[in-house]
């Protein structure tokens, strides 16, 4: 089966700024409307071959470059990255609503798309009339377009405004009635950008569910989102834009733990150099956070069988009092997985409760058997309770945990959730 949306080596370069024009006569005019398809006709030869030429003197940026993926019908496909990654010009391009500088973009089917608030309406026109002009772009007939009337207007929850000019909406009714319409008139493929922020939290709930009722009749969807749960729990494979490229392509869990632990620290330790560390955290100056085999070396990913030490480093200009350096460690979708502080247990608490100036470390290990395989951060704090915070790093390192070896092993599904313990089960005939 051919895939529905089919995009090879696009490319869309947008030119900055407004070169200088002047007035043009009406023979110049009329000369230039007559030659404009020639001229488009040109444009899509020199795109087909790569030749389009940038004109002297003028600068441009490219916002798409080198994009190469297939969409099967019925799938749902996540597009994360972050702003001015190139999400939405992608969308445009794929809405038709712009066209691309380079390569090509095949679709089959129609394409229903909710790009921004109110995408597709018109002022003028009344709530009733935009649910009708909607349904003739998507190139229905008025008695489809009538069967769905109800159900639209009852999604959207506008019905007492329904026969307003939509000019008169606000951007929230704007958005209820722009994606009842764009999820209920049934295009076979739904494109759907980050415009659900504009709602409120339960017109959202409703939009993700409709989205997911959507997918499960079979229709292909494509979703941009910042909002990491809801591309998890909608779609099943993700792509990651950065810089106008699509870097990575891969189930929505690998994707979107790929596209939150980018930037980074990646080599399994961190050192902070002493200009860079904020002036108020003196006398506490951090010197490096990290990841430690159990012979002491460096590592970036560790076995979830093994045990490993997390060693912060650090150096006090003066004395301190109640200080404690803390570890956060969650996953690389932002859920915390614990805390825990060097002064936890009463002894150390009782011992190192005042600290002189020196050089210490503060370490701990983390069991075998403990974490599921997956992709971590490492944040820490120095501070006293109640007193003052010191320093903070919230995202200090990201590390990675192999689950080879691990309980459940033999089985090759992947296990939800941050630990895999290492259970003692009785199996008994009674």
């Amino acid at each position: 089966m051919k895939p529905v949306i089919q995009v090879e080596n696009l490319g869309k370069r947008y030119r900055i700024g407004l070169a200088p024009q002047r007035y043009r006569t009406l023979s110049e005019n009329i000369s230039q409307a007559l030659s404009r398809p020639f001229r488009r006709a040109g444009a899509i030869i020199r795109r087909s071959v790569g030749q389009d030429v940038l004109q002297p003197g003028e600068e441009y940026i490219w916002a798409l470059q080198d994009i190469n993926f297939e969409v099967q019908h019925g799938q749902v496909l996540g597009i994360i990255g972050r702003n001015g990654a190139g999400k939405s010009t992608l969308l445009k391009v794929l809405s038709r609503i712009t066209e691309p500088t380079t390569g090509s973009v095949t679709i089959r089917g129609r394409v229903g798309s909710l790009l921004e608030v109110g995408t597709g309406f018109h002022p003028e026109l009344t709530g009733r009339e935009n649910i009708y002009l909607n349904g003739a772009i998507l190139g229905m007939r008025n008695t489809e377009i009538g069967r769905k009337f109800d159900e639209i207007v009852a999604f959207s929850e506008v019905e007492q405004f329904i026969d307003t000019p939509v000019k008169r909406y606000s951007s929230g009714m704007y958005l209820r009635l722009a994606f009842a319409v764009a999820a209920h008139l049934e295009p076979e493929i739904l494109v759907v950008d980050e415009v659900l922020a504009v709602g409120d939290v339960e017109f959202q709930k409703k939009c993700l569910g409709k989205m997911g009722d959507v997918a499960q009749e079979g229709r292909t969807v494509l979703f941009v989102s910042h909002n990491m749960s809801a591309v998890l729990r909608l779609t099943q494979e993700s792509i990651v834009m950065e810089k106008g490229r699509l870097i990575l392509r891969a189930p929505s869990s690998e994707a979107v733990d790929y596209y939150l632990s980018a930037g980074n620290a990646k080599a399994g330790e961190r050192i902070w150099d002493a200009d860079k560390v904020p002036a108020d955290a003196a006398p506490f100056r951090p010197i490096a956070l990290r990841l430690l085999d159990k012979t002491g070396k460096i590592l970036d990913t560790v076995r979830s069988t093994e045990e490993f030490k997390i060693e912060m480093e650090y150096a006090l200009a003066g004395p301190l009092t109640g200080l404690r350096i803390g570890i956060y460690l969650s996953t690389a979708r932002g859920e915390y997985v614990l805390t825990s502080f060097d002064t936890d247990d009463q002894k150390h608490f009782e011992k190192h409760g005042s600290r002189p100036a020196g050089h210490y470390v503060s370490g701990c290990v983390i069991p075998p058997d403990f974490l599921n395989g997956g992709r971590y951060t490492l944040g820490v704090n120095a501070s006293s309770y109640r007193v003052r915070r010191y320093f903070m790093d919230e995202q200090a390192l990201t590390f990675n945990v192999d689950s080879s070896g691990a309980p459940g092993m033999q089985w090759a599904e992947p296990r939800p959730g941050v630990l895999r313990p290492r259970l003692e089960w009785k199996i008994e005939t009674k």
